[in-house]
């Protein structure tokens, strides 16, 4: 899953250095398919197996938006960041996708990547917030249920239908691998935070579960609609649910300075109980990765950590063969 943090140093929320000389930047990363993507603020790079079993790699610099003064306005920041985190996403699981066939297909870029985009945002938004909300309004009227308990119902609604999602897509063998990339991805970015020589070894004694995860932003927006839409009296059926959709912006800018501040104060006995069930949903999304995972994982961070780490060092981008021609 997509890490939705800024891949920045900042006052507060670092790794610090195992010799204690100072602060680590922060790096995100989301697993793909037979392999893992990790990004800093300049550089992306993702680490795939091919169908041989080889490890191919594909480096590339980000867009500007990720060191913009636009990425620091509160708020603001994190519709930007989490859109532009989305395209980075769709990218990289077409890229995945193409190794897997070991041809280049079509290219996800421009309008076929927005359509994509587009598309994947509004059967989210369906799937979890439409729906809920058009089943809550018919129990509502069928029991003469109170506006509180309607809107109450339609969270735990929303919140039952993403836990249910979440086990059921799970449960397919191909997802389990992804999963298992996830935590590739969320151990190797551990062993670095702490100081420690990226080895499988070294990498798979840290935990699946990790603060800064993807994962928690979508509870995170979940829990939160459900404290917002509480507290909205009793609406038509399209008024509500086009308030719930109108909401969903500010919604998600709120997530995203949440989970800056919890990622900030983790040491906080406090913030350690609000991000509990963050962490916990993550063993739905999440698998114990294997050795050759973890290799991945490993080969990824590395990649991104040489460019980001120097002046000179230029991407490596992969190519393939084009589709017409391995048909052939």
């Amino acid at each position: 899953m997509l890490s939705l943090h800024k891949p920045k140093a900042e006052r507060g929320i670092h790794a610090v250095n195992a010799n204690g000389s100072g602060p680590k930047p922060l790096y995100g990363g989301q697993a793909v398919i037979e392999g893992v993507m990790m990004r800093g603020p300049r550089f992306m790079a993702v680490a795939m197996r091919d169908p041989k079993g080889k490890i191919v790699l594909h480096s590339e610099a980000l867009s500007p938006i990720y060191t913009s003064r636009w990425a620091k306005v509160p708020f603001l920041r994190g519709l930007l960041l989490l859109w532009d985190a989305l395209g980075l996403g769709s990218r990289v699981l077409g890229l995945s996708a193409n190794v897997q066939a070991e041809t280049e297909d079509e290219t996800l870029e421009g309008t076929p990547l927005l359509l994509t985009m587009l598309a994947s945002f509004g059967m989210a938004i369906g799937l979890f917030f439409v729906l809920p909300a058009g089943l809550a309004h018919l129990v509502e009227r069928y029991f003469t249920l109170s506006p509180l308990a309607g809107n109450l119902l339609e969270g735990v609604l929303r919140l039952a239908i993403l836990l249910g999602y979440l086990w059921a897509v799970g449960r397919m063998e191909e997802i389990r691998r992804v999963f298992g990339y996830h935590g590739a991805e969320h151990k190797t970015i551990h062993a670095y935070e702490a100081g420690l020589k990226l080895t499988p070894k070294t990498v798979d004694k840290f935990p699946l579960e990790h603060p800064r995860c993807g994962t928690a932003f979508l509870l995170t927006v979940i829990v939160l609609s459900i404290l917002v839409f509480t507290l909205i009296g009793p609406l038509p059926l399209l008024l509500r649910l086009l308030l719930r959709v109108l909401l969903i912006p500010v919604l998600a800018g709120v997530a995203y300075e949440y989970l800056r501040f919890t990622a900030a104060n983790m040491r906080n006995p406090l913030v350690r109980v609000l991000v509990a069930p963050n962490l916990a949903l993550q063993r739905l999304t999440t698998r114990p990765p294997d050795a050759k995972m973890l290799e991945v994982g490993i080969a990824a961070f590395n990649e991104m950590l040489r460019l980001e780490t120097s002046k000179t060092a230029k991407p490596k981008a992969l190519k393939l063969k084009p589709a017409k021609a391995a048909k052939r």
